[in-house]
């Protein structure tokens, strides 16, 4: 990974070749690096003059300007491979605590608010990516991903290249969602990637989050749609089909069982429409011009 930078510092230098070693993504590169840029800027020193007690404290004032959980404990993966890795002091990573999240359950759509918000999103290609999220359990950043040769209609799978933690999976691949794609594939006729952005990049994930908003307004629902709750749905869905929880991890990608039995508390007990949440897609999903 190549940064156009004027001057890059030889510290610098040396984290941006320890992350490439280790291969993270460019994202999560540029995050690191924006994280310890930032808590050297604070202090207004060198960050390997810093130490546990500047991080700390360095903790203490993020907190009081209101940042996120999330965006915190990102904080603290990037000092933390700063300090063990780059600097390689093992001692102090440990010791550079993350903050408990509080963890809330999903927001869960049913099956009409799913068919409902999709018939909602107007962009033909927009429309055929949250859609294909939705039937594969997708994240955002892997839809987007998706070249036209993942698609594999012999095996009925899905190819997932790259997912969170650089990992290839493999997801499922109903016939419905074939169907859709291939009425997608007729109109739009994509080369490469399978939802094309600009130049010969894929879509941009900021598209696919603006068309989550436009959609949800749309759509009179009530519920904050990500995609990511498109990705909740897709799997309390099929639990609430039948489907082994541990199928679902798998599909997922989750490296920890337990990150997926959250959706048993969400998932209902009783299900009273025994068809596959995925028959309720068609080709009536993705418009015909």
């Amino acid at each position: 990974m190549t940064y156009a930078t004027t001057a890059v510092s030889p510290l610098r230098r040396r984290m941006i070749d320890d992350m490439t070693l280790r291969n993270l993504s460019p994202a999560t590169q540029r995050s690191y690096l924006h994280a310890v840029s930032k808590f050297s800027r604070h202090f207004d020193r060198s960050p390997d003059r810093l130490g546990l007690e500047d991080v700390r404290a360095f903790q203490v004032y993020l907190v009081s300007q209101g940042i996120s959980w999330p965006s915190l404990n990102q904080t603290v993966c990037a000092l933390r491979f700063f300090y063990g890795v780059t600097l390689n002091r093992a001692e102090i990573p440990e010791r550079i605590a993350y903050a408990r999240t509080p963890r809330k359950l999903p927001t869960i759509l049913s099956a009409d608010e799913v068919v409902r918000f999709l018939e909602a999103v107007p962009s033909l290609k927009t429309r055929a990516a949250l859609t294909t999220a939705y039937a594969a359990g997708l994240r955002a950043s892997e839809a987007v991903s998706l070249k036209v040769s993942d698609v594999d209609s012999d095996r009925m799978v899905l190819q997932v290249r790259h997912g969170k933690g650089a990992k290839d999976r493999t997801v499922m691949l109903s016939p419905q969602l074939l169907g859709i794609l291939r009425t997608y594939w007729r109109l739009a006729r994509p080369t490469d990637w399978l939802f094309p952005g600009r130049g010969d990049k894929p879509i941009d994930v900021q598209v696919l989050h603006s068309a989550c908003r436009s959609a949800t307004k749309a759509a009179g629902l009530t519920k904050k749609v990500s995609v990511h709750t498109l990705r909740h749905s897709f799997a309390t869905h099929l639990l609430e089909s039948g489907v082994d929880i541990r199928v679902i991890q798998v599909l997922l990608g989750h490296s920890n069982l337990s990150t997926t039995a959250r959706y048993t508390q969400v998932a209902t007990t009783t299900i009273t429409n025994t068809q596959s949440p995925f028959d309720r897609l068609s080709l009536e999903v993705v418009p015909p011009g």
